[in-house]
């Protein structure tokens, strides 16, 4: 009889070696002999992570939305990766399970539909001057050019960037959707062919225009998508404060929703 593959868990939320008898002997349990009662064990020794992920997604969500709706829809997302995780690929298991709880809590996010309508419709106002202005300059216009095109001061322009902002949490091609009215109001679910089909062509459509945007909005896209900094710490690169990195994520989203809106997709 051959030795059950080792699980690589690497080191739990609390700081202590995760590899310690108990916790491996839970997951030879669990992956040899699916036992239920070290499944349920596992989602309590990595519930942390849980309450970690939620707090990192919360911290850019207004103060409406209920911390424990994040845990909540973030747990399913833990329980999916327990029962997923295959430890023959030699992942550790809280990199594999971070981005599951991340998606089911922003997944929880849509479900809710917290973003106001005036602030759907302000973001709109928004996408509308960025496309006016683009296709009469041929270029992607200041905050200030949007701001006298929409007939209001610049600092009420950057007000309005800061309160559109709850709308652009999440992964990229999901805070480009979530610009538009949700799908529960179309008629649509996520798992429609319509719904799949748009998927598939926001995320084509988003490698071509990241390309096409400013410097600045460039960099702070790949450095909070791609690199995974917080906007504070992204602050710091740029030398700018917090809150002016999250205007400038905001218009730049703004920008590729107004680009896709008009290429139909969103």
């Amino acid at each position: 009889m051959t030795d059950s593959p080792r699980v690589q868990v690497g080191r739990d939320t609390s700081g202590r070696a995760s590899g310690d008898d108990e916790l491996a002997g839970w997951w030879q349990a669990w992956l040899d002999g699916r036992d239920q009662k070290a499944r349920e064990r596992l989602i309590v020794h990595y519930s942390p992570l849980v309450k970690f992920v939620a707090g990192r997604v919360g911290a850019g969500l207004p103060s409406s939305v209920d911390a424990g709706d994040l845990v909540s829809a973030g747990v399913f997302g833990l329980i999916d990766a327990v029962e997923r995780f295959d430890s023959e690929r030699g992942v550790k298991f809280e990199t594999f399970a971070v981005p599951r709880i991340r998606g089911a809590i922003f997944d929880g996010l849509r479900a809710l539909d917290w973003v106001p309508r005036s602030v759907r419709s302000r973001a709109r106002e928004v996408e509308a001057a960025i496309h006016d202005l683009e296709a009469a300059q041929g270029r992607s216009p200041s905050d200030d050019e949007l701001a006298v095109h929409l007939g209001i001061s610049h600092t009420e322009f950057r007000r309005w960037l800061s309160s559109i902002a709850s709308t652009t949490v999440g992964p990229l091609d999901r805070a480009l959707v979530a610009g538009a009215e949700p799908r529960s109001l179309r008629g649509e679910t996520p798992d429609s062919p319509a719904g799949a089909y748009e998927d598939v062509e926001v995320r084509r459509a988003v490698k071509v225009e990241v390309r096409r945007l400013p410097e600045r909005e460039k960099l702070v896209l790949s450095l909070y998508y791609d690199e995974g900094l917080t906007l504070a710490e992204i602050g710091g690169v740029l030398g700018v404060t917090e809150s002016r990195v999250s205007q400038i994520h905001t218009k730049a989203v703004l920008q590729l929703r107004s680009r896709m809106s008009a290429s139909g997709l969103t």
